[in-house]
């Protein structure tokens, strides 16, 4: 078997799902999964992934496709600047990039660390938008019939910030504002002879 796991750097997270497995579907399995964006200018990084899906390519012919490649390969990544696997147009922020998901079951969790190497449990610190070093396995699959290759997920290193992909809710700041609390009322004046109020 080949070696088919690389590390993409500094590309963009999109759905993410890195500190809680997460499915679409109540019924699939749940499964820590990101959507990442491969900048097109990143020409090295393209290359270790075509080198990638070519190495678990003859994987699967040797191992799990009985000798014999499908005639089309189906592979997990995308044109940004295309079309869905629906048909539908990516997002914005896809485009001038190469689109991927990768995946891996709710029993192992993804090890999320930050520049220095201290590992990441603040939500709030993994969204999608933000840039990562992501090391990701392709791999050959023959499943009821259908072949190709698909991407797993494994470590992921968070780079640095950027600006939040989706609807993300709004912060508190951003819909309220101080409230000013009524003045209490000053207390008249007393007539130190009499004892009431002047």
């Amino acid at each position: 078997m080949e070696n088919t796991s690389i590390v993409v750097e500094n590309v963009r997270l999109s759905y993410v799902h890195l500190l809680k497995p997460y499915g679409r579907d109540p019924m699939a399995k749940q499964k820590y999964s990101v959507t990442i964006l491969l900048p097109k200018s990143d020409v090295e990084g393209k290359q270790k992934v075509d080198a990638a899906i070519a190495a678990a390519t003859r994987n699967g012919i040797a191992n799990k496709w009985n000798g014999a490649a499908p005639a089309k390969v189906p592979t997990p990544v995308w044109d940004g600047d295309g079309l869905t696997q629906n048909g539908n147009k990516f997002g914005p922020e896809c485009a001038g990039h190469w689109v991927f998901a990768a995946s891996t079951p709710a029993d192992k969790p993804v090890d999320v660390v930050d520049g220095r190497m201290n590992r990441i449990i603040d939500a709030t610190q993994v969204y999608s938008g933000i840039y990562a070093n992501v090391c990701v396995n392709f791999f050959a699959y023959n499943y009821q019939g259908k072949k190709g290759i698909g991407c797993g997920l494994g470590p992921v290193q968070k780079v640095r910030d950027g600006e939040p992909l989706g609807g993300s809710a709004p912060t508190a700041k951003s819909v309220f504002h101080v409230i000013q609390e009524p003045a209490a009322p000053s207390a008249p004046a007393i007539n130190p002879l009499t004892g009431q109020p002047m």
